[in-house]
């Protein structure tokens, strides 16, 4: 089998394992990226990772498939887009076609429920685990801004019930005219 034939098999397998086994969508699949493209294959760093994850959570769709695609991208080019795609969709395809067809019969299960419940409190743990890889990236950056963006982002959504998507957009906008100044102090 060449290379190429068996990075694109490997990408199809992880990011079928990967999005079969992880409940809770989003950022719940960061920490298996890093486990098997950043640990184990070593495809890209810890900071790659976490940018990743930064642009497949401010681009539009779900961010455990545009997650995906950006692995993909970087192990295997276009192609590894389309395969990693189709094989972090699968799953929740079949699971939740499975799932409407009996939907009666695992709404009123208290074994359902209960495995549900405990879903919850392990996808909490894996949020909080890469919220805090997150913020020791920022802070190892030693920029007062971005240091300062965290808390002040934190209580704007959470204080001040300021929407998500304008948060997102006034951080950007000020990363951006940091990058203008320093740009414009460094060449005066």
């Amino acid at each position: 089998m060449r290379k190429s034939k068996r990075i694109y098999f490997w990408l199809f397998a992880i990011n079928l394992f990967i999005s079969a086994f992880t409940f809770g969508g989003g950022y719940v699949v960061v920490p298996m990226v890093r486990r098997y493209f950043v640990e184990k294959k070593q495809h890209f760093s810890e900071e790659d990772l976490i940018n990743m994850a930064a642009v497949a959570q401010s681009t539009p769709g779900a961010i455990a498939i545009n997650l995906s695609a950006l692995a993909g991208y970087r192990v295997a080019g276009i192609p590894g887009v389309f395969i990693s795609c189709i094989a972090a969709i699968l799953p929740p395809l079949i699971i939740l076609g499975f799932i409407s067809a009996f939907y009666t019969v695992f709404i009123s299960n208290t074994i359902v429920a209960a495995i549900l419940k405990g879903m919850e409190a392990g996808v909490a743990a894996l949020m909080v685990d890469i919220i805090m890889d997150m913020c020791s990236m920022i802070l190892k950056k030693h920029s007062l801004l971005l240091s300062a963006m965290i808390p002040i982002s934190f209580m704007a959504n959470f204080i001040l019930g300021i929407n998500v998507a304008v948060i997102l957009v006034v951080c950007c906008l000020l990363c951006i005219a940091q990058i203008f100044f320093k740009r414009r102090t460094k060449n005066e």
